[in-house]
This record gives structure tokens, C-alpha cells and sequence, in this order.
């Protein structure tokens, strides 16, 4: 049986989750990360969690009330956070590599046309390969969660990384045009330097706001950032104006609409 490509996406992005755990400290597990309330043992059993429950699990008893949980959505990832949260990250880690195994087990064995079914998703009814792909966005996330808090910098490159930052980049025109509301005949364009780099222009024609290949126009708006801050932004790991403070991004052309893109970028927290 062909192997379905997103799938083998999925399974490096898993195995180098591993890898890292494998990296880190006893202490390091309660490092907190960017993800409000979460520390890196969290992550792993967020994850842990998220497969266990496609692989039909049922979900652990509810815990108590936390003030980092806002909606029905974080109440069910926090159940499975909350089960771990005094277990050893060495514990959590070997759990996450046993579930991943089962479900790399279970992909495999599919037929072709499975992934080509429409169900719902964070992203509402896709193909079921493109629901791997918002796991693959999701996981390689949380592997750079998990660098950023126990400084370990890097994959922001390959082909989990590219799937992710390009799923981060999809939502821009959506950023643009809904959240910050740039007017009509505006454009803004996305500079992301170093690697995982692209250009992204994105302009407001018709009333709707859509990328731009090469435009022979120069942007209304500028911003420039790297790709770690990218993803850390659309993600909502950090805020536009303590992205500016720390001197991550710069902001060119119109400061106004700039400004309101930089604080709209946060469409995934």
C-alpha cells in the first residue's frame, strides 16, 4: 500500500518531538512555555491527548477549574493535561512515543481514498489529509513550544515547518482583510527574513483581502520578521506590541494599518 505523504510528514515531526524530550533535563519538564498555564511536560501530554482521543479513547474526569482555560475546547485539552501534570516527563515522553507508534500504525493501514473523505476539523469539514495537516501545524507548534522555553532554537526548516508556516501564511488574508480591516485598494506584505523565509503580499481588492503573486505595485504596509517570530505571533504566543518592544518586527509604509495587522496576527491561540 502507497503511503499517504502527509502521514510520513506527520510521523517526523513526531519522531523529532521525541528526539528533543529525550534532550531535555528532569527539570526542564517544568519549564513554562508561551502557552498560558502550560509547562513543557503539558505540551506532551496535550499531545498525548489529542491522539489518544482519535484513537477513540475516552477522555480523562474533568479537574478543577483553571483561570488558563476559556472555552469547551481548552476544558478537553486540560483533562489530559491535568491526569500527567505530577507524573515524570520521562513517563509523559515514553507515552507520547508508545501513542504516536499506534497511530502511525493505524494511518498506514488506510486505504488511499480514506484520506480523501471530508469530516469536520479545527478548521471545519476537510479532507482528512488536510486534518493532518492542521496536526502537523499543531505538533511542530509545540515542538517549537518546547525549544523557546528550554532554549533550544532550530527546525524552523523541512517539511513539518513548511507545512506549518505554510498553513500560518494561509491565514494572513484573513488577518488582513477580516481582523484588521485594511480598506479597499490597500495592500500589506509580510517580509519573513532567515529560514523558513517567504514574501507574502496580500491585497484588498473587490472587498476581499487575497495573496498576490509578484505585484507590480510596492506595499501600502511592511512588516519584517523572522519566521520564528511569525509563527510566534499568528500562534499568540506573544502580542504585536511586545514583539515591536523587544525590536522583533519592523514596520514600514503606513504605521496605522501596520500596526493593526502586527495586532491581529494572533488567529490561532
Amino acid at each position: 500500500m502507497a503511503r499517504e505523504p502527509i502521514v510520513e510528514v506527520l510521523a517526523d515531526e513526531w519522531a523529532e518531538i521525541v528526539a528533543l524530550g529525550n534532550d531535555l533535563g528532569p527539570e526542564q519538564w517544568d519549564s513554562p512555555s508561551e502557552c498560558p498555564g502550560w509547562t513543557v511536560r503539558d505540551l506532551v501530554s496535550h499531545m498525548v491527548g489529542t491522539e489518544r482521543s482519535l484513537l477513540g479513547e475516552p477522555e480523562p474526569p474533568e479537574p478543577p477549574p483553571t483561570p488558563h482555560v476559556k472555552n469547551e475546547v481548552g476544558a478537553s485539552n486540560e483533562r489530559w493535561v491535568a491526569e500527567r501534570r505530577h507524573r515524570p516527563g520521562s513517563y509523559v515522553l515514553a507515552e507520547f512515543a508508545a501513542v504516536t507508534v499506534r497511530r502511525l500504525a493505524e494511518l498506514r493501514s488506510r486505504p488511499a481514498a480514506r484520506f480523501d473523505e471530508v469530516g469536520p476539523s479545527p478548521v471545519g469539514m476537510v479532507p482528512y489529509r488536510e486534518f493532518l495537516a492542521v496536526r502537523v501545524m499543531d505538533c511542530w507548534v509545540h515542538e517549537q513550544d518546547i525549544r523557546v522555553a528550554t532554549g533550544r532554537p532550530g527546525r524552523i526548516e523541512g517539511e513539518p515547518a513548511a507545512v506549518a508556516l505554510g498553513r500560518i501564511a494561509a491565514a494572513m488574508p484573513f488577518v488582513v482583510g477580516k481582523r484588521a480591516a485594511a480598506p479597499e485598494g490597500s495592500s500589506v506584505r509580510f517580509e519573513v527574513t532567515g529560514p523558513g523565509g517567504r514574501r507574502l503580499d496580500i491585497a484588498v481588492r473587490g472587498g476581499r483581502a487575497a495573496p498576490v503573486e509578484e505585484p507590480d505595485w510596492e506595499p501600502t504596509a511592511t512588516v519584517t520578521l523572522d519566521a520564528g517570530t511569525f509563527w510566534r505571533l499568528g500562534c499568540g504566543r506573544i502580542s504585536g506590541d511586545d514583539a515591536v518592544g523587544r525590536g522583533l518586527v519592523r514596520l514600514a509604509g503606513d504605521d496605522r494599518l501596520a500596526a493593526a495587522v502586527l495586532g491581529s496576527m494572533a488567529f490561532m491561540i
